[in-house]
């Protein structure tokens, strides 16, 4: 189970201008892909939770996914969201992101009927038999509501040709070390859950998936450089720093604090979509304290 996809794969936000909110800032994107890109990360990929893209119309989604990959230019592979209600919406976003020359796609399922696994299986079997280019499968129970197991999803990568990694984002460290148990220390699977980053690596992970490297990225990528290096003091030293700061991205929602903490920054990506709302005061100077300590 080979992939070209590891390390850091950092997850940058859509930004909006912030006189017009239905207008994307594609220089501001241009702005976040460049300061990760040239911080070291592994991978970029748009439209993701933190890319807010279930709240993007399909115009949107094409443009960003378009940017990303067109911007990108082959320094780093590009994995692009393409969750949508519908099979046959996550079909055509793949789609149009292969043709667009994405290295790969990531999916969760979206639902509004909870979904049996005989539904999950056709939907990801689908979806890997339209495409040419792999699938990384994506479980995160806290958003959709709808958990696959270890075991599920070790079939998927098992049976399905194109279906090559896994995300899982349930935070719970035992799914990533039952995934590693299952497959013979083979299947390339990617924490999604910030604050077990440094646990995820130590299990066998073959990535991080995070959008900390928005506001933070030469920190992440210090750390992931100290992990595979064997600098486990060195790793943990800058986790430790990280962490705090992980914990309220994540326990804030991601669009409002990575916003947030941009302005901070001085980089203005607008605020979240409607009905998300950007961080108070309060929250936002504490989220400024975390970056300055990271």
């Amino acid at each position: 189970m080979v992939t070209t996809i590891h390390g850091i794969v950092a997850y940058p936000v859509t930004p909006f201008d912030s006189h017009n909110p239905d207008k994307i800032s594609i220089d501001i994107l241009h702005l976040l892909l460049d300061r990760m890109i040239d911080a070291g990360v592994d991978a970029i990929a748009p439209l993701g939770s933190t890319g807010e893209s279930a709240y993007l119309d399909h115009n949107e989604w094409a443009t960003v996914a378009a940017e990303s990959i067109r911007h990108t230019a082959g320094r780093v592979p590009t994995v692009v969201g393409v969750s949508d209600l519908t099979t046959a919406g996550t079909v055509r976003r793949a789609q149009i992101a292969e043709r667009l020359g994405a290295t790969a796609v990531m999916a969760l399922p979206i639902s509004y009927w909870r979904l049996t696994e005989d539904e999950l299986r056709q939907h990801f079997t689908t979806l890997a038999e339209s495409i040419g280019i792999p699938v990384m499968v994506y479980n995160n129970p806290a958003t959709t509501g709808i958990d696959m197991s270890p075991e599920f999803l070790f079939e998927l990568v098992s049976e399905v040709d194109n279906i090559t990694m896994v995300k899982e984002s349930s935070g719970d460290i035992t799914r990533m070390q039952r995934l590693n148990q299952l497959s013979g220390n083979t299947l390339a699977f990617f924490n999604g859950s910030n604050p077990l980053a440094l646990k995820a690596f130590q299990t066998g992970a073959t990535g991080w998936c995070t959008a900390a490297p928005c506001l933070v990225p030469h920190q992440v990528v210090d750390f992931h450089r100290a992990i595979t290096a064997g600098r486990t003091d060195t790793a943990a030293d800058i986790f430790d720093r990280l962490h705090p700061f992980l914990e309220m991205i994540v326990g804030r929602g991601l669009p409002a604090t990575i916003k947030s903490g941009l302005r901070s920054i001085g980089i203005e990506a607008g605020d979240p979509r409607r009905p998300l709302l950007p961080l108070d005061e309060p929250g936002a100077t504490e989220l400024k304290r975390l970056i300055d300590t990271c």
